[in-house]
C-alpha cells in the first residue's frame, strides 16, 4: 500500500496542535497509529499527558476574548474559507481517514468528507443567525431582551468511528458560537483531527481557538472534562464511559453534552416494500463496518414478510465485497481493530446456543487475514432479552426477530435502554405516523435508514445522552442565554418596592 503522503513527515513535529502549532506530547509513553486492514504501524507519537492538556485550555482560554467579541459576519467568513480549504484538501482527507480507520475509500470519498464540508460551510451561515427573543415589554415598565453569548472554553472528546465528522461535529457550533475548544481524539485516530484543526488555521482561524490534544481517557481526557477553566464538556461515545464523563465534570458544574450509544431498532411492517426494506437493512447494518451508532442493530419484522426478509437479507450481505480500504471496489473494510474484531466475534459466537447464525459470523482468511476483518452476519431468532438483541455490539452484524402485531411491533422496538435512532418500514402513513409519535428516539427514518443532514440535529434519548449536534439547535447546547432587562420609568421608587418598605414607599 503506498502512501498519497508521508504520514511521518505530517506529523513529525508531534501529534499536539496547541496554540497554533504541531508539538509532542510530555506524557513520556509513545502509542502507534495502525492500519487495521494490515496490522502495520503507520506513525507513532507520544501522547498527551496533563500538562498538555492545561497548555491547550490555558491557549483556549487566551483566545477566547478576541474570538467571543468578534462580530458574527467575521466568524462567518473565517469558517467559508475553512470549508474552502477542506475542499482543496479533500483527496488527502479521504485518504487519511482510510488510512487509520479501515474505512472503504468510497465512504471517506462521497460520506465523511463531503459531509464535513457541508457542515462547515452551514455552520459558516449559521454563525449569523443566533436567535434570541424578540424585545418587548413584558412587564409593562421594562424592556427585555435576550442576548445568546459564548460559554468560554469548550473541552470536547471525540470517538473513533468518525474521527474526522465528529471532530467537525465538535469543533463547529462551539467556534460558530463564539467558543474555543480543545478537542481531545480517539488516540488510536488522531490524523484527520490534526489535519481538520491546521486547515482552521490555514483558513485564518485565529490560533488558540481550536487545539487538539491527543491522549489517552485516563490521564488526557478526564483532566480535560474536570478542569477548572473549561466551562462545557462534549462528550461522544459510549453509554459507560459516559456516566464517568458526567461525573467528573457535573463535580466542577459545567455544562453538558453527551451523545452516546445505541441500539437502532429497523421496523418492518407487512405492508413494506420488501426489496427497499431488504436493501435499506444491509446498508443500515454495514455502514462503517456497523460500527456507527445510529446503525440498523435489530430488525423486526412483521411475520407474514420474516422468512423472505431473512432469505432477502442473507443473500444480499453474502454479496458484499471485502478488501482493500484503498481499492475504490471494496464495499467492507475492516473493524478498528484486532481487539474489537474478537470483541464482535464474541457477541456472535456466545448467540449460537440460542439463535441462528444464517450467514457471516466468521473472520475471512486468505489475503484478509492479517487485517481486523469480520464477515456481515444475520443472526435470526434471538430472545427479546438476549445479549445480542440489548447490547450494542458495533460491528456488521444484524438481529432479526419477527413480531406479530403493531403494537407488539413498537414494544419491541422501544425495549432497550437505548433511544438514539431508528427506522420504520411500511407503505401506511398511518403506520408510519405511528411509529414517528411512539418510537422513543432522537430521529426516526421513514422507509430509509442513516442519512443525516446539516440542517436537521442529532442527539439522543435515554441512555443514549441528551443535547443536539449539527443544525442550528446546537447553538443551544453551545451558547448561554442571557435576560437583559431595562427599567422604562426613570422613577426612583418603584411600585415593588412596597413589598420592602411598605407605605414609606
Amino acid at each position: 500500500m503506498t502512501n498519497r503522503f508521508q504520514v511521518r513527515d505530517r506529523f513529525a513535529d508531534g501529534a499536539q496542535f496547541i496554540a497554533g502549532r504541531l508539538r509532542p506530547g510530555t506524557s513520556g509513553r509513545a502509542h502507534a497509529v495502525v492500519n487495521p486492514a494490515t496490522g502495520e504501524e503507520i506513525h507513532s507519537y507520544e501522547l498527551a499527558g496533563t500538562a498538555d492538556v492545561d497548555a491547550a485550555v490555558a491557549a483556549a482560554r487566551t483566545a477566547f476574548p478576541g474570538w467571543a467579541g468578534a462580530t458574527p459576519a467575521a466568524r462567518s467568513d473565517a469558517l467559508h474559507r475553512f470549508a474552502a480549504v477542506l475542499s482543496r484538501q479533500a483527496e488527502d482527507l479521504a485518504y487519511a481517514e482510510s488510512l487509520q480507520c479501515g474505512k472503504p475509500i468510497r465512504l471517506t470519498t462521497e460520506f465523511d468528507v463531503p459531509g464535513t464540508v457541508d457542515n462547515t460551510a452551514f455552520f459558516a451561515g449559521a454563525a449569523r443567525h443566533l436567535d434570541g427573543v424578540s424585545a418587548g415589554e413584558y412587564s409593562g415598565d421594562h424592556t427585555s431582551y435576550v442576548r445568546r453569548e459564548p460559554i468560554g472554553v469548550v473541552g470536547s472528546i471525540a470517538p473513533w468511528n468518525y474521527p474526522l465528522q465528529m471532530a467537525a461535529w465538535k469543533i463547529l457550533p462551539a467556534v460558530a458560537a463564539g467558543n474555543t475548544i480543545v478537542l481531545k481524539p480517539a488516540e488510536i485516530t488522531p490524523l484527520t483531527s490534526l489535519m481538520f484543526a491546521r486547515a482552521a488555521q490555514e483558513a485564518g482561524i485565529p490560533d488558540g481557538v481550536i487545539n487538539v490534544v491527543s491522549g489517552a481517557g485516563p490521564d488526557a481526557g478526564e483532566r480535560l472534562v474536570g478542569h477548572p477553566d473549561v466551562a462545557m464538556t462534549s462528550f461522544t461515545g459510549s453509554t459507560a464511559v459516559g456516566r464517568r464523563v458526567a461525573g467528573i465534570a457535573t463535580a466542577t458544574v459545567k455544562r453538558l453534552h453527551l451523545e452516546l450509544g445505541g441500539k437502532a431498532p429497523f421496523l418492518v411492517f407487512d405492508d413494506a416494500d420488501l426489496e427497499a426494506a431488504v436493501h435499506g437493512a444491509v446498508a443500515g447494518a454495514l455502514i462503517n463496518g456497523g460500527q456507527d451508532c445510529t446503525a440498523a442493530t435489530r430488525a423486526y419484522v412483521q411475520r407474514p414478510l420474516y422468512e423472505a426478509f431473512v432469505a432477502g437479507v442473507a443473500g444480499l450481505m453474502e454479496t458484499v465485497r471485502l478488501g482493500d480500504p484503498l481499492d475504490p471496489a471494496t464495499d467492507l473494510g475492516p473493524l478498528i481493530s484486532h481487539t474489537h474484531r474478537d470483541r464482535v466475534a464474541g457477541f456472535v459466537d456466545r448467540a449460537r446456543a440460542h439463535a441462528r447464525v444464517v450467514t457471516g459470523g466468521e473472520a475471512p482468511g486468505g489475503d484478509l487475514k492479517a487485517g481486523a476483518y469480520y464477515r456481515p452476519t444475520l443472526v435470526a431468532d434471538a430472545a427479546q432479552d438476549s445479549e445480542i438483541v440489548q447490547s450494542e455490539i458495533f460491528g456488521p452484524v444484524l438481529a432479526v426477530l419477527p413480531f406479530d402485531s403493531d403494537d407488539e411491533g413498537i414494544d419491541l422496538a422501544n425495549d432497550t435502554p437505548y433511544g438514539l435512532a431508528a427506522s420504520a418500514w411500511s407503505r401506511d402513513v398511518y403506520r408510519t405516523g405511528r411509529a414517528t409519535r411512539e418510537i422513543r428516539a432522537g430521529c426516526v427514518w421513514i422507509n430509509d435508514h442513516i442519512p443525516i443532514i446539516s440542517e436537521m440535529p442529532h442527539g439522543g434519548y435515554r441512555a443514549s445522552g441528551f443535547g443536539k449536534d449539527m443544525s442550528q439547535y446546537s447553538f443551544e447546547e453551545y451558547t448561554q442565554v442571557k435576560h437583559v432587562m431595562y427599567d422604562n420609568t426613570a422613577v426612583a421608587r418603584k411600585d415593588w418596592h412596597r413589598t420592602i418598605f411598605g407605605d414609606r414607599c
